[in-house]
């Protein structure tokens, strides 16, 4: 029996996980990852940093999504497999590449479960002001561990009851804001003359938005999902095409458009993150129990999220076993085809947040933000990167789907990704961002030359040339 070359190899070796996502539980995954707690509390930091300009800001991270996404929907359609963006990078840049990007993605959201958990604590005060904070983190956890433990075809059908409902509560918050802003008597305060009142649209200057738009990108994380969920999609190509353009339409248009009403009721001198400023509008509307109904929402909204990353943590830890990155134990699949023990070790991120918001309970949130950041958008740097090698390869070759607008549109996504980056240097807030990732690349660095390349190469035998792999 011939040996499977290039790229067909690396799909080989992650085979065993069980195709039981639909292309609406497809789409709904990476809803659920993004609409998350970026959008429900991280907005009130955005619009604390731009004010009203925070509506470019998001503005200008949408752009680098679409185009993300673009690059990501090409590499998918042509090779769906769970190892995704980090199996691209390995195959087309270099197996250094390939490892970088899976365990620093892979470390990011673990951290950013940890962000989605410490939200939660927050969101639970508002009912429960005495109850310390992680008495919820651990019996949420608990039970989204148990989701992800059972089968993929439960964690679909619940992440996909979870999405729904916020795309419902977030389609009402749009009604409900219109009809406030354009239904408010000149006199109360509401409307769009809050967009200049307080300072002028740009209170911050062209700084604060530009900064702002670290936030939006936090926010829009984990739309890189769907490429990851690929791998157990029952019909990949028809189900990734219709997925990330469904996704993209719904993202913008959801965060734009609350961001512009939420502005227009509430002053954006009122936002913060003590509280969402989604509770805060909805407060403003003095309508009974409408915070309350709003708070379970995001409530939802974070667990929603955090049962996205526990899954996708998880397939990028079991994608880094079977490329011989991890121990071998990490790889294996229950009768259900969950790799348990990659889950397990991928909820670190849970304990982690739970010893922070003990000992810092009211910083905790911005902590594990900044922390977080680093693999994420280091990914998305890579994701464009590989997409120039990965058409650079096809190149004259047709292809199912294709990004328009290439090399312009890969270069714009990867040069505004490296200036987001080095931003955070200069930010106070953000500045361990970069202070953490750099030392951690150069240690995952070490640890792949002086360790993983040689027991790899042992075990697989010299990589096979690019020019002789299945494309």
């Amino acid at each position: 029996m011939t040996q499977p070359t290039g790229f067909d190899s690396i799909v080989e070796r992650e085979k065993g996980l069980q195709r039981g996502l639909s292309t609406g539980q497809l789409s709904m995954i990476a809803i659920g990852g993004a609409i998350g707690t970026g959008l429900f509390l991280g907005s009130g930091f955005a619009i604390g940093f731009a004010g009203p300009s925070v509506l470019v800001s998001y503005a200008i991270g949408a752009l680098i999504a679409l185009l993300l996404m673009g690059c990501l929907a090409e590499m998918t359609v042509a090779h769906p497999t769970s190892g995704s963006f980090g199996a691209y990078a390995e195959h087309y840049i270099s197996p250094w590449a390939g490892f970088l990007v899976r365990y620093a993605y892979w470390s990011s959201i673990v951290f950013a479960v940890g962000t989605e958990v410490t939200a939660i604590a927050v969101y639970m005060k508002y009912w429960f002001p005495a109850v310390p904070g992680w008495y919820w983190i651990v019996g949420f956890s608990a039970a989204l561990v148990g989701i992800n433990m059972v089968s993929v075809k439960v964690f679909g059908a619940v992440e996909y009851l979870f999405s729904m409902l916020k795309i419902v509560a977030i389609v009402a918050f749009i009604l409900l804001g219109a009809y406030l802003v354009f239904g408010a008597p000149a006199q109360s305060g509401i409307g769009f003359a809050n967009y200049t009142a307080h300072g002028g649209f740009f209170p911050k200057g062209v700084w604060g938005m530009w900064v702002a738009v670290i936030v939006s990108i936090f926010s829009y994380l984990s739309i890189e999902m769907i490429a990851v969920a690929a791998g157990e999609a029952r019909e990949p190509h028809k189900a990734i095409t219709r997925a990330f353009r469904a996704t993209m339409i719904r993202l913008v248009f959801f965060y734009l458009l609350t961001l512009a009403l939420m502005l227009a009721i509430v002053p954006w001198t009122a936002a913060g993150t003590d509280e969402s400023p989604f509770v805060k509008v909805m407060a403003a509307t003095h309508i009974p129990g409408a915070a309350g109904v709003i708070n379970f929402v995001i409530l939802v909204a974070a667990l929603s999220a955090m049962n996205s990353q526990l899954y996708i943590t998880t397939r990028m830890m079991f994608s880094l076993s079977r490329a011989g990155y991890a121990p071998k134990r990490l790889g294996k699949l229950s009768a259900h085809g969950v790799p348990v023990s990659a889950l397990l070790l991928s909820a670190i991120g849970i304990a982690l947040a739970t010893a922070l918001n003990v000992v810092y309970p009211d910083t905790s949130f911005v902590l594990m933000m900044s922390v977080s950041m680093f693999g994420a958008m280091f990914t998305w740097l890579m994701i464009f990167v590989t997409h120039l090698f990965f058409r650079r390869h096809h190149r004259g070759q047709m292809l199912a789907f294709r990004m328009w607008g290439y090399p312009v549109t890969s270069l714009l996504g990867a040069g505004l990704m490296l200036a987001t980056l080095v931003t955070t240097y200069f930010t106070r807030e953000f500045r361990m961002t970069l202070l953490c990732g750099v030392p951690f690349l150069v240690v995952l660095s070490l640890a792949y030359f002086f360790w993983y390349r040689g027991r790899v190469h042992a075990m697989q035998g010299e990589a096979e040339p690019l020019q002789a792999g299945g494309h």
